[in-house]
């Protein structure tokens, strides 16, 4: 059996502080833990940092990267700045390369639509329907003046109004004609077509089809959406575009529209 000194010997040894130093702790309050303070080395480690920041949004991401250069290569890695940019919609992967980095700095729903591809008969109001959307919205994406504008086009740019169509799927980044802008498309009915030359081809028809339109525009002193109306009606023959808009014209002026 042990005597009392001893038990209280016992108890001396456990609380007695660590430091060699007789001389009082202080605790400051008012430390801040950085890369700058050395008691915390960690914090300059890649391993740890990439731990670190893989929780963080994006916003927070970026100004991660402007605290120091250790934290700037973790925070400015694209691997990272993509699984910020894809976690909040739980996306499976994000496909393409922006033309610029400024691209990832904005990852709200906006950013966002899907790609539809245009049937005969639907309208710019029945895809909004389908889609559970504003007519508005759709037009404002796709840079249209009005509703006649679809019939010009392949596709349209749709806005996304349920964000858990993003789950476990994949968006292609694209430079879209018409929106004049970077989006991650979603594609419904699979992958968007890749076929080489297939870009090219459309872009040299639609600088062909533009030329048109503003020369039928000149003519009919309209704007681009009925231009593009009437040449959609006319099988892309300027001339019968001309004709049919001349008969329209006049029928209106005979029923007193115009």
């Amino acid at each position: 059996m042990s005597c009392c000194c001893d038990q209280n010997d016992e108890e001396s040894t456990l609380t007695t502080p660590l430091s060699s130093s007789s001389e009082p702790t202080v605790t400051d309050s008012t430390v801040t833990i950085s890369p700058m303070n050395s008691h915390f080395a960690a914090l300059t480690c890649g391993d740890t940092l990439r731990l670190i920041f893989e929780k963080l949004s994006l916003t927070d991401l970026a100004r991660a990267s402007c605290v120091c250069k250790a934290w700037n290569a973790v925070a400015s890695d694209d691997e990272m700045i993509m699984e910020a940019f894809m976690a909040p919609w739980k996306l499976l992967d994000v496909v393409g390369k922006p033309s610029s980095r400024n691209f990832w700095r904005d990852n709200g729903i906006g950013k966002f639509a899907i790609s539809h591809r245009i049937l005969r008969g639907e309208t710019v109001a029945s895809l909004a329907v389908k889609y559970s959307v504003q007519v508005m919205e759709i037009k404002r994406l796709n840079n249209m003046m009005s509703d006649h504008g679809i019939y010009s086009r392949e596709r349209l740019l749709i806005p996304i109004s349920n964000p858990d169509i993003l789950i476990n799927d994949t968006c292609y980044i694209e430079l879209d004609t018409y929106a004049k802008r970077e989006v991650a498309v979603l594609y419904l009915d699979g992958k968007p077509d890749r076929k080489p030359g297939t870009l090219l081809n459309r872009v040299t028809s639609d600088r062909s089809k533009k030329r048109v339109i503003d020369s039928l525009k000149r003519s009919m002193q309209v704007d681009d959406g009925t231009a593009q109306y009437y040449l959609s009606i006319s099988d892309g023959d300027p001339r019968a575009a001309l004709s049919q808009f001349s008969s329209d014209l006049r029928w209106e002026r005979q029923t007193g529209l115009a």
